[in-house]
């Protein structure tokens, strides 16, 4: 008898440091699982370097008003560049702001003997030249500036609204598109052209993501365009044909 109660007591031990030995490790494991996590997390906070669109938009604002600023342009009022004669004062370095793109125009050829207009209706062939400069990496993207042949591009006028397909040339090598930055659209409704290389229309542009290339809308960054546009042709002018 006394055997056996010396038995159970035994038994009992065991048990109670079996459920001891158990609680233990459970408490151990649950401080290893929130330590784990807890670093877990702060390693993640810490690789999160995710920039949202409404950020990347105020960085670009940013960019484009420091870069105003470091250029010393001077931005003047579309009301004052009509009551100019459409015309930004290159001496002082103006430009005009017009749907978020900033335009200088360097010349205006209207009063060159051949000037012509893209009249409401018209759709002309102009051959550009131009280089396109990231602002905000400070970089050269593209230029078609010392090649042998100019970018041209196809441009209709629809009651005083603008639309063009590059037909050729880098900028649709570049961007494997047609498509023409809206931006470049904008100085349309107050250019003339000539053919005559002397006085060919010439712009410098500021435009945001939102006017410009595929890429500049999906990153997110402005661009300084620099843009001679000459027309292909100006018999067809005077003939009043598309053709």
């Amino acid at each position: 008898m006394l055997l056996l109660f010396l038995q159970k007591i035994v038994l009992l031990k065991n048990i109670d440091g079996a459920r001891l030995l158990s609680r233990n490790y459970m408490m151990n494991n649950k401080l290893k699982n929130i330590f784990f996590y807890a670093l877990l997390l702060v390693f993640i906070v810490a690789c999160d370097d995710t920039v949202t669109y409404s950020e990347m938009k105020e960085q670009e604002i940013k960019t484009i008003k420091e870069y105003i600023k470091e250029q010393g342009i001077e931005v003047i009022t579309f009301q004052e560049f009509i009551a100019n004669d459409s015309v930004t004062d290159v001496a002082r370095n103006e430009y005009v702001e017009i749907d978020g793109v900033y335009m200088q125009i360097v010349h205006n050829p209207k009063h060159a003997d051949d000037a012509r207009r893209i009249e409401d209706g018209d759709t002309r062939n102009i051959l550009v030249r131009y280089t396109e400069y990231n602002i905000q990496d400070d970089d050269t993207i593209s230029s078609n500036k010392y090649y042998s042949v100019p970018d041209e591009m196809r441009v209709t006028n629809t009651s005083g609204t603008f639309s063009a397909t590059f037909t050729s040339g880098i900028m649709k090598e570049q961007y494997s598109s047609s498509y023409v930055p809206t931006g470049w659209l904008v100085p349309f409704n107050y250019l003339w052209f000539t053919r005559r290389q002397s006085q060919l229309a010439r712009v410098n542009l500021i435009v945001p993501h939102t006017k410009g290339t595929s890429n500049a809308t999906t990153y997110v960054y402005p661009c300084l365009y620099q843009i001679t546009y000459q027309p292909e042709n100006l018999y067809d002018y005077d003939e009043g044909n598309n053709e």
